[in-house]
């Protein structure tokens, strides 16, 4: 039964449209919820959100009455408490406000407020003739299940993949390398069960178009109506002597047990000689990871610094002395000879090609990933990528010639619409982006001819401080402007980087910053990010109102 409960210190709410505030609620302890007006009126929403805990009254609300994450760019109806994008998937709990008697009081459940959250209920018992078949269970095909089954889809969804588990918040492998399910795992398997979603272990090896048949390595056959292509991408060894996979102790880094395999070679007691393979996002947070647990950290990179191909060398160099002073150390410039064991079959040294040799009790690479669509390169029904074995599809993430088949997250390339995209065929490896187009696959499904919602690509990373970033540079950019404190010395760094091409923005990154990275996505989203000589001169991208049209 709802309950009215009283918002401590507050006599009326003077809040004028697209203002939030957060209130505490007396009685319960802990007890929180956010403020928000919006089209003249006030509605309560908990106050956090449900991905990782980000207070929503530092968020940003927008013209088409959302309220967005500040830190990883989860939004929410303001009207309803509803998930609108990735990554969170639990909506907010809305109050009833009510002023009366010199305060503000709120109407609803302690639970509620307590849960801080809205346990989604999508008990199902599956009927009617549709049957969707998702193969894959990473970010994609968690959006897609969670988009369906709370879009109140009735039918069949079975999902395969070689992993024996369900779907995981694969982000907190690299980053803190955790090896407990129970910690990864979004849902527990009891609420697939009772959604009455079938998780089919094995290796798709063909799909039949015509037949509209996927088969697996086990020799079965399952019948769709529905198809969504959701493999994601397979880790890459180097094709080097003792570096191929041929020795032991050298990994990679794709699933859980990848991080139980590191973890083991790794021990808790730390002293470990580490050789991380790879600056970018992967190398250089299991590098941060693996220091910070008192290993000797190695990270070997054959840019001038890491992440330039992503962040440039400016921001970059910000990154390597992050880590450096974690204790990682680094060799820039770097090209692999070869991997030589120690005893056995166990790695024991990583060669250089300028004669360097790094002791290694184990080998961490994260050289990229290839997209994982071997099970389909022979298909005479569909044509890949000739770049990268990728899936091309069109603004709906429908696969072109086929009709009902979808391909999402790591193997496809689609229209990019945002900064710098103009619709040119673009691959994103990143998990928001991942978890959206599953949403908009699940969307369209549920409501044929709706048309997909437009997101901008979000992405954070653990470098000894969170990085947020949002947009896309694979289209490339010409200039970087920084703003803010960007020496580490102190471990105070603040800073804002704008990415531009031209005139025009088309990704930034910050480090606490917050809500730049937010503001800034829904600026893009709507076309009104301010030009390289606005920021030049001083423009604060917070003081700018987010308009409600949506450009992209």
């Amino acid at each position: 039964m709802a309950t009215e409960f009283k918002l401590k210190g507050l006599t009326s709410i003077d809040l004028k449209n697209g203002q939030k505030q957060e209130a505490e609620v007396e009685g319960i302890e802990g007890g929180k919820v956010v403020l928000v007006k919006y089209e003249g009126e006030v509605h309560a929403l908990n106050a956090n959100c449900t991905h990782y805990g980000a207070p929503l009254a530092k968020g940003v609300v927008t013209g088409d009455g959302r309220l967005t994450c500040p830190w990883h760019g989860a939004c929410f109806d303001i009207k309803t408490g509803d998930v609108e994008d990735a990554p969170a998937l639990d909506p907010l709990n809305k109050f009833d406000v009510i002023t009366k008697d010199g305060g503000v009081y709120i109407k609803g459940q302690e639970k509620q407020i307590k849960d801080g959250r809205r346990f989604l209920s999508i008990k199902c018992k599956s009927s009617g003739e549709e049957k969707v078949v998702i193969v894959g269970r990473g970010s994609g095909a968690l959006g897609a299940m969670e988009g369906l089954r709370g879009g109140g889809f009735k039918g069949a969804i079975t999902t395969i993949a070689e992993e024996d588990y369900q779907p995981i918040d694969r982000t907190k492998l690299s980053k803190a390398l955790i090896t407990d399910l129970s910690k990864l795992a979004w849902r527990t398997p009891e609420f697939y069960k009772e959604s009455d979603i079938d998780m089919v272990t094995d290796t798709v090896t063909s799909v039949d178009f015509d037949g509209k048949k996927v088969k697996t390595k086990g020799g079965k056959e399952y019948p769709y109506t529905k198809l969504i292509l959701s493999s994601g991408g397979v880790a890459k060894y180097l094709p080097i002597e003792g570096l191929k996979g041929d020795l032991e102790n050298v990994f990679l880094l794709r699933q859980l047990g990848d991080a139980q395999n590191i973890m083991n070679a790794a021990g808790s007691d730390g002293g470990k000689k580490v050789v991380v393979i790879g600056s970018s996002f992967i190398g250089m947070e299991v590098a941060n990871c693996l220091a910070s647990q008192k290993h000797q950290v190695s990270c070997i990179g054959m840019e001038n610094m890491p992440l330039e191909n992503v962040m440039g060398k400016e921001v970059g160099k910000i990154f390597k002395a992050i880590l450096e002073k974690n204790g990682v150390t680094f060799y820039m410039n770097a090209s692999v000879e070869k991997g030589s064991p120690s005893s056995g079959n166990k790695i024991g040294k990583v060669h250089l090609k300028d004669g360097t040799e790094l002791e290694a009790d184990l080998v961490i690479e994260g050289v990229g990933i290839k997209p994982s669509t071997d099970y389909v390169k022979d298909n005479k029904s569909i044509k890949l990528n000739d770049k990268d074995g990728s899936i091309i599809v069109d603004e709906s993430f429908a696969v072109q010639g086929l009709k009902n088949v979808w391909a999402i997250g790591d193997i496809a390339t689609y229209p990019y619409h945002g900064p710098g995209g103009n619709g040119s065929l673009t691959r994103i490896e990143h998990w928001n982006v991942a978890q959206n187009m599953g949403r908009s696959v699940a969307k369209s499904i549920n409501s044929p001819g709706s048309k997909p919602k437009a997101f901008i690509p979000v992405f954070w990373s653990a470098l000894g401080a969170q990085l947020r970033y949002c947009g896309n540079t694979v289209g490339g950019y010409d200039d970087v402007i920084i703003n803010g404190n960007t020496d580490v010395s102190e471990g105070k760094q603040s800073f804002v980087a704008y990415y531009t091409k031209g005139e025009e923005v088309v990704a930034m990154a910050s480090m606490m910053k917050d809500p730049y990275m937010t503001q800034s996505a829904e600026l893009m989203r709507r076309g009104k990010m301010p030009k390289k000589s606005e920021l030049q001169k001083g423009v604060d991208i917070l003081e700018i109102s987010v308009p409600a049209e949506v450009k992209i």
